[in-house]
């Protein structure tokens, strides 16, 4: 046997395990995401990068918690199945626009997450500072603009975000995660969800502490050093929102060269009362000038 040929042989099996334990973790994701209601009846789809040639995805029509490995279909970057005796996702054009944009991705992971998917419904994205674990990892979770399922307009309006955002809501839809594999799309799906059931609670609750904008770049400092790979760079500064979204991740965080912490303002300002006054607390009222002031000086 020519030493080719044995080299051929073995290529050939590695690749054919790593095939396998790619539909093994697609299953396992699907499996998660039905034991978390991330997903009901036939919702959701996830796929893999098999190579640069190939991807594997979840089949329509079957729920994410009882698939099998067999179950999965691989396409090329066209979306032209190439084996499987099913037919993929209807929604895998938004998948295959991921790839296109983000060749260090290797998983997509798309979910209906309640509590998250109640705030794209609301038209209210993830963006404000709240959890440093989250600005560290995620940074901002924007919401894509509203496309018909299963049309280009979908892929369309995740290409807005997916340069610099690893994780983003759908208006009227759901959420889209991606990752350098399968778990860690799904693992970022989880922190999404995580994340908007602590900001409901906060808001209801009648207030939100924000991270300040020099605590936000003290956060992204530390990315490196947990070894934490980001799409793009966090932007605080809301002179920044009207950077390329696919260069910047904006987030919401209010200037403070004291404090770390700072009390959200913005409902205060925005809901009057009736009688025509606006009501601050002693805090908020100190927040606000103290902002004022640094703004004046710079």
């Amino acid at each position: 046997m020519s030493l080719w040929l044995v080299i051929s042989e073995g290529c050939s099996e590695l690749s054919t395990r790593a095939e396998e334990q790619i539909r093994a973790d697609i299953v396992e994701a699907g499996r998660r995401l039905y034991a978390r209601g991330f997903v009901a009846s036939n919702d959701g789809n996830i796929s893999a990068r098999l190579d640069d040639q190939r991807l594997v995805t979840t089949p329509k029509s079957v729920s994410k918690g009882f698939m099998t490995p067999d179950m999965m279909v691989v396409v090329d970057y066209e979306g032209k199945k190439l084996s499987g005796d099913r037919d993929p996702s209807s929604e895998l054009p938004m998948h295959l626009e991921i790839y296109r944009n983000r060749p260090d991705v290797n998983g997509v992971v798309h979910a209906h997450p309640p509590t998250a998917t109640g705030f794209a419904v609301a038209g209210i994205p993830l963006t404000r500072a709240v959890l440093a674990e989250v600005v560290t990892t995620l940074g901002s979770i924007p919401i894509a603009e509203y496309g018909t399922p299963s049309t280009a307009e979908l892929p369309e309006a995740v290409r807005k975000y997916i340069k610099a955002h690893d994780g983003m809501l759908l208006a009227n839809h759901g959420a889209v995660t991606c990752g350098n594999s399968v778990m860690s799309a799904h693992f970022k799906m989880e922190t999404i969800e995580h994340f908007a059931k602590i900001s409901l609670v906060a808001r209801l609750l009648g207030r939100e502490h924000l991270l300040s904008r020099e605590e936000v770049t003290r956060l992204q400092g530390l990315r490196g050093m947990y070894g934490i790979a980001s799409p793009a760079p966090v932007c605080a500064d809301p002179a920044e929102a009207g950077l390329d979204q696919a260069l910047c991740q904006v987030l919401e965080a209010p200037a403070s060269s004291t404090e770390r912490l700072v009390p959200d303002v913005t409902d205060a300002l925005r809901q009057a009362s009736r009688d025509g006054e606006i009501r601050l607390t002693y805090g908020e009222l100190t927040a606000l000038i103290a902002d004022a002031v640094k703004n004046l000086r710079d």
